[in-house]
């Protein structure tokens, strides 16, 4: 048994450079020259040649760190990523026959999980012959919704899946 590799990215700059020809950007002109001349140009000014635009005709290549300008894009990708908000869904699991106490305890729950950005999936478990009476659990996710509506709004209506019921409740925009 063989295990298909993918082939590792090669950069193309210097010696990877396989066009006989390229369009050499450097000193703010376009030049179109053999890659071995401009290849001695960035030699000769102690830099690297980069392709740029390989499927363009001729390709097109430009003077540069190569080293400093990969650094440069990692920092930006890091910095990026650091930026970035990861949403997860938190869940809240009720019965149907929920007393108003506990009602107000999970509404508070929801109330702080939507507070920190997250998602809220209301979860409602039917429990022996409570199935029968689904139209009481959708009551009950319907009133938290209702409740929560000013912070809140509802990314999928409630829906059955087996012996559940849940409802999924997305953050409001601060404007």
């Amino acid at each position: 048994m063989t295990i298909a590799r993918q082939p590792r990215q090669v950069d193309l700059i210097n010696d990877n450079i396989r066009a006989s020809r390229v369009l050499l950007i450097h000193e703010g002109k376009q030049t179109e020259m053999s890659t071995r001349d401009a290849q001695q140009i960035a030699n000769d000014s102690n830099q690297d040649l980069v392709l740029v635009q390989a499927n363009a005709e001729p390709p097109v290549a430009k003077i540069m760190d190569w080293g400093k300008a990969k650094f440069e894009a990692q920092k930006k990708q890091k910095e990026q990523r650091k930026n970035q908000k990861i949403v997860q869904v938190k869940e809240v699991r009720m019965s149907p026959v929920i007393d108003s106490g506990d009602f107000e305890t999970r509404k508070k729950a929801a109330i702080k999980f939507l507070g920190q950005g997250n998602k809220v999936k209301l979860n409602l478990r039917f429990r022996g012959r409570m199935i029968t009476h689904q139209d009481i659990g959708r009551q009950v996710l319907d009133r938290m919704a209702a409740e929560l509506n000013d912070i809140a709004k509802v990314e999928q209506r409630a829906k059955m899946d087996g012996r559940q019921m849940f409802l999924v409740l997305a953050p409001r925009d601060a404007k």
